[in-house]
C-alpha cells in the first residue's frame, strides 16, 4: 500500500509479512528447508553474528519461512516483533527466559490449562523460579501477591478448559504499578477475538498448534512482544538492562529499543535453549492465518448456538460459556473480547464423573483427542487427562472437576454438532 492507511485484519491475515519470493516470484511463501546459509564473505559473517546486521545464519536462530510467520503473528497481535519456536509450552519459557533468574516469581491465574499449572508449579523450579498461583478474579489479591522478586505476572485472555475471560485491562494496571511485565496466553481467543496489547499486555504467547493453525497438524508457539515496556526503568531485568558478556558487552535495551525483547529471544534464547520451529510447520500454520477470521466467526456463531442449548438441556447442569447470559463474564465479552466469547467451555453433566465418560465415550461426530482449536469438533474430560497430574482442589480452581468435559466447538453443521451431543447426552444419563 502506498498510503498510511492502516490495513485490515483480514487483509493482514493473509498479506502480513509476505511478499512474493524474490528468486522465483513465488507467491506462496516457500518452505526454506535448510539449516544453514551462506554468507557473501567473512566481514558479512561477522556483522551477522555480532548483532550488527540483520540476516540469516543457521536455522536454529533464523528462517525465512519462521520469519515470515512472526512478522505476520506480530502484525496481527499489534507488536514490535515476534519468535516463533516449537510448542505453546517452549513459547511460555521463551517469555519468561529474559525475566527471570533463580529466587524469582512469576504470579500466575489458577485459572490455566492443566500442563500449563504443571509447568509453573513443578518444572520452573528446576529453574530456581516459583510461581503463586492467584484467583485473577480478586484484583487485591493479584497485586498482594507481587512482591520484590515477582518477574512476571501471567494469565490467559479466555481460559482454558472453562472459557472464562479475563479483566486484561484491570490485571495490565496492577503490573504496570508494580513495574513488571504481563504475559497474555492468547491461544483460546486469537488476535482476532482479543488484542491484549491495547488492553496492557507486554507479551503475548500463543500456542499455534490451536486455532492459529486450525487444522491439527503441526505443533508450535509464538511470542510477541509490545515493545513498549522500558526494560531500563528499574534493575529487575538485568538480561535487557545490563551488558550481555556473549555479545562484547551488549546492552539489548539501549541497542534495540523497542526490539530488544525480540532479538534477546532470538540471539539468546533460541541459540541457547533451542526450542525451534521447523519451516514446514511455520508453512501450514502461514496457511492456516490465512482464513483465521472466516474460521472464528464460524467458531463462536456455533458455540453460541450450541452453549444455549445445552444450558437449556435437563441433563445437562451447568456451562461455563461467557457468551451466554448466565455467565458472571458476560460483561467482559465487550471489552475484553468484541468480537466474541470463543468457541472453547465446559459443560457439567449429571451423573458426575461416570456421565462424563460415557458421553465422551458416545460422541460419534466430535473427536476425542487432547487438543483445541480444530475446524472439527473436540472434546476431552480435563479431570482425568489434561488437568489428571492436578490436586482436586486445583482442578476445581482451573474449572476441571470430575464432573465436568471440555469442548472445542469447530466449524460442522451446528445442528449436526447439536444432534450428536443429544444423543451422546441419552446414553451417558440413561
Amino acid at each position: 500500500m502506498s498510503d498510511d492507511r492502516q490495513l485490515g485484519f483480514d487483509t493482514l491475515q493473509i498479506h502480513a509479512g509476505t511478499e512474493p519470493d524474490p528468486a522465483t516470484g513465488a507467491r506462496q511463501v516457500p518452505i526454506y528447508q535448510t539449516t544453514a546459509y551462506v554468507f557473501k564473505d567473512a566481514e558479512h559473517a561477522a556483522r551477522l553474528f555480532n548483532l550488527e546486521e540483520v540476516g540469516y545464519i543457521y536455522s536454529r536462530l533464523t528462517n525465512p519461512t519462521v520469519a515470515a510467520l512472526q512478522n505476520r503473528i506480530a502484525a496481527l497481535e499489534g507488536g514490535a516483533g515476534a519468535v516463533c519456536c516449537s510448542s505453546g509450552h517452549a513459547a511460555q519459557i521463551m517469555a519468561l527466559f529474559p525475566l527471570m533468574g533463580p529466587g524469582k516469581n512469576v504470579v500466575a491465574s489458577t485459572r490455566l490449562y492443566g500442563g500449563s499449572v504443571t509447568q509453573l508449579s513443578q518444572t520452573i523450579r528446576r529453574f530456581g523460579w516459583e510461581t503463586k498461583f492467584v484467583d485473577f478474579d480478586d484484583e487485591a489479591a493479584v497485586a498482594a501477591a507481587i512482591d520484590d522478586n515477582t518477574r512476571a505476572v501471567f494469565c490467559e485472555s479466555i481460559a482454558n478448559p472453562g472459557g472464562y475471560i479475563t479483566d486484561i485491562p484491570a490485571i495490565a494496571a496492577i503490573a504496570d504499578k508494580a513495574g513488571v511485565p504481563l504475559i497474555v496466553d492468547n491461544t483460546s481467543a486469537t488476535p482476532y477475538l482479543c488484542n491484549p496489547i491495547s488492553l496492557g499486555a507486554t507479551l503475548v504467547v500463543h500456542s499455534t498448534t490451536k486455532y492459529l493453525t486450525g487444522n491439527g497438524t503441526v505443533m508450535g508457539g509464538c511470542v510477541v512482544d509490545s515493545g513498549k515496556f522500558d526494560w531500563m526503568a528499574s534493575d529487575k531485568f538485568p538480561s535487557l538492562s545490563q551488558p550481555e558478556p556473549a555479545y562484547h558487552g551488549l546492552v539489548f535495551a539501549e541497542a534495540l529499543g523497542p526490539m530488544a525483547f525480540t532479538f534477546h529471544s532470538i540471539a539468546i534464547g533460541l541459540r541457547d535453549l533451542g526450542m525451534t520451529m521447523n519451516p514446514q510447520a511455520a508453512h501450514y500454520t502461514l496457511m492456516g492465518i490465512e482464513t483465521l477470521s472466516l474460521r472464528m466467526e464460524k467458531h463462536v456463531a456455533n458455540a453460541e448456538k450450541v452453549a444455549n442449548w445445552l444450558e437449556a438441556d435437563p441433563r445437562v447442569d451447568a456451562v461455563t460459556y461467557a457468551g451466554l447470559d448466565s455467565s458472571p463474564y458476560k460483561h467482559r465479552v465487550a471489552t475484553v473480547c468484541p468480537k466474541g466469547a470463543g468457541a472453547l467451555f465446559t459443560v457439567a453433566i449429571k451423573g458426575g464423573y461416570d456421565a462424563c465418560v460415557k458421553l465422551v465415550d458416545s460422541l460419534e461426530l466430535f473427536s476425542h483427542v487432547a487438543n483445541l482449536g480444530d475446524t472439527r469438533s473436540l472434546v476431552i474430560h480435563s479431570a482425568s487427562t489434561t488437568h489428571r497430574q492436578l490436586s482436586p482442589e486445583q482442578q476445581e480452581a482451573a474449572g476441571a472437576a470430575p464432573n465436568v468435559v471440555r469442548i472445542s466447538i469447530g466449524i460442522e453443521d451446528p445442528d449436526d454438532i447439536i444432534a450428536d451431543l443429544d444423543q451422546a447426552l441419552a446414553k451417558a444419563t440413561a
